[in-house]
């Protein structure tokens, strides 16, 4: 699955096209700050099986995001965003709730799933396959199952979870073994377990990380060389 690192990195790539010159440090923060909220539900695992992917990844949270910052920002000068932190208050708000959608959500929507419309709807949604055009077949997609016998079981948080960090499991990729052999889990001893901390989980996601870096890390060099020009012009 995308690590939080990975939502982060794209959410920081969106926050630095879609603000353009409003992009410095404070808007980074705040767009990083909302990217994490999804995944916070994972430490409602224990309270709740199946929380993660669901409480905090349904589409209502940035529906109801938006709604209010709609709401809020056609209040003109009496908008609660706008009397604290002006016009460009209410457009991080807006980025910040699109990268929630966008970065967050979106990318665990088609990698594994998330509970799309939770509590509403209790059922895990997968969005992943193929399109391209063949020679010899047309068009392929592979998106939506349009076969009749396709899959009936439904995933929910009754019967479905995924692996986080809060769950102890046989390592993977070493046999395990309870008893004899020389195997790593050979001669009678404990089962070895880990806990996965997901930083990069494939190549992709790996380049991501440091483009992600350095797009930001240029964009806030220009940021603060525009500022300084700015006090010195005065």
């Amino acid at each position: 699955m995308p690590s939080t690192l990975v939502h982060v990195s794209l959410a920081l790539l969106l926050a630095a096209g879609l603000l353009g010159e409003e992009f410095d440090g404070r808007s980074a923060l705040a767009v990083a700050a909302a990217t994490v909220v999804p995944d916070l539900d994972v430490a409602l695992e224990p309270l709740l099986s199946g929380a993660h992917r669901s409480v905090g990844h349904t589409f209502l949270l940035p529906a109801v995001l938006f709604a209010a910052l709609l709401w809020d920002s056609r209040r003109g000068s009496a908008s609660a965003v706008r009397r604290r932190y002006g016009d460009r208050g209410v457009r991080v708000a807006f980025v910040a709730a699109f990268c929630i959608f966008g970065a967050a959500i979106v990318p665990d929507l088609v990698v594994g799933g998330v509970n799309a419309l939770y509590p509403l709807h209790d059922a895990f949604y997968t969005v992943d396959g193929r399109l391209y055009y063949s020679t010899d077949r047309g068009w392929v997609q592979t998106f939506v199952d349009l076969s009749p016998d396709g899959p009936t079981e439904r995933r929910t948080t009754g019967n479905f979870d995924f692996r986080t960090v809060l769950d102890a499991e046989p390592t993977l990729g070493v046999e395990q073994s309870d008893s004899g052999g020389s195997g790593a889990g050979g001669g009678g001893g404990p089962r070895r377990v880990e806990r996965l901390f997901p930083i990069a989980m494939t190549g992709f996601r790996a380049w991501l990380l440091p483009l992600s870096a350095f797009v930001t890390a240029t964009r806030l060099w220009r940021a603060h060389r525009t500022s300084v020009g700015s006090e010195a012009d005065r």
